[in-house]
């Protein structure tokens, strides 16, 4: 299986906003979505069968997955992990917020309390949560 960079080059612009609008129902209803449902929601006017053509390749690429043959498609545990790697951002911290790092680190007694330090220090820079792993 291909990495997301490379998934994403073979993915054009209705490809994408397809692939988001079924994670984004199935993060929102937690079931599959269908392609009349699908036709409503995107921003070009499409019929339901070049949609279903659409979620057919984003299947053979492993982003989706079919429950059944009647059902809508699911995202697969690939194409969630490519969707929310594709939320973040990374970026250099700015020189505050390398600050309050080791200030936090610094007042830590020991590995719990580093962990949970850093862990809040984290949620509260980002504005969302945040979970350390030791």
């Amino acid at each position: 299986m291909s990495d997301g960079s490379e998934i994403f080059g073979e993915m054009n612009a209705r490809s994408r906003e397809v692939f988001r609008l079924v994670v984004e129902s199935y993060l929102e209803t937690g079931g599959p979505i269908g392609s009349r449902t699908l036709t409503r929601s995107l921003s070009e006017k499409v019929s339901a069968a070049t949609i279903r053509n659409v979620m057919q390749d984003l299947e053979h690429l492993g982003l989706l997955d079919s429950p059944h043959v009647s059902a809508g498609r699911i995202p697969t545990q690939h194409g969630l992990r490519m969707f929310v790697d594709g939320l973040l951002e990374v970026g250099d911290l700015q020189s505050d917020d390398r600050k309050k790092i080791d200030a936090t680190v610094g007042e830590a007694s020991d590995v719990n309390s580093l962990l949970d330090r850093v862990g809040s220090a984290l949620s509260g820079m980002t504005h969302g949560a945040s979970l350390v792993l030791a």
